[in-house]
């Protein structure tokens, strides 16, 4: 337990200002800190972080595991949701057309998707228009003017 040195009430009043200011700064730092902790963990953050090439596995331009991925599974993906009640030509022309888009997707086309799809909607929340208040423009409510 610390011991201060107080004398008088003035002292003692200057302490626990001082005592106040410190809590409210760590208080501050506290939240600050829990903040860049949680958003070092969203979705986002994760995504730009692991979804590069290198962590993708690209060894060079012709060979490119998350290409092959979406090559196979982006066809699959468009038949069973937006082509289900579609006929086998048309099937199979969007697997076609499909699998030669999944090839030419990377891990960079696709985290710019993502950042793209993702500033769409984050941008909608920041814009907020502000009401417009009352205007004084100095003439009197009583005057033949109003």
């Amino acid at each position: 337990m610390k011991r201060y040195n107080i004398n008088n009430l003035e002292q003692l009043h200057e302490r626990i200002v001082s005592l106040k200011v410190d809590y409210t700064l760590k208080g501050d730092y506290l939240k600050n800190d829990a903040k860049n902790y949680v958003r070092q963990f969203s979705p986002g953050n994760l995504i730009k972080k692991y979804a590069t090439p290198s962590a993708f596995l690209k060894v060079d331009d012709k060979f490119n595991i998350s290409s092959s991925i979406m090559s196979l599974v982006l066809p699959v993906i468009m038949n069973s949701t937006l082509f289900r009640g579609s006929g086998f030509i048309t099937k199979a022309l969007v697997g076609l057309a499909t699998s030669k888009v999944g090839k030419t997707l990377d891990a960079e086309h696709l985290s710019g998707i993502f950042n793209s799809v993702k500033s769409l909607f984050s941008g909608a929340k920041k814009k907020k228009d502000k009401p417009v208040g009352y205007v004084d423009y100095g003439i009197p409510p009583d005057s033949e003017t109003y």
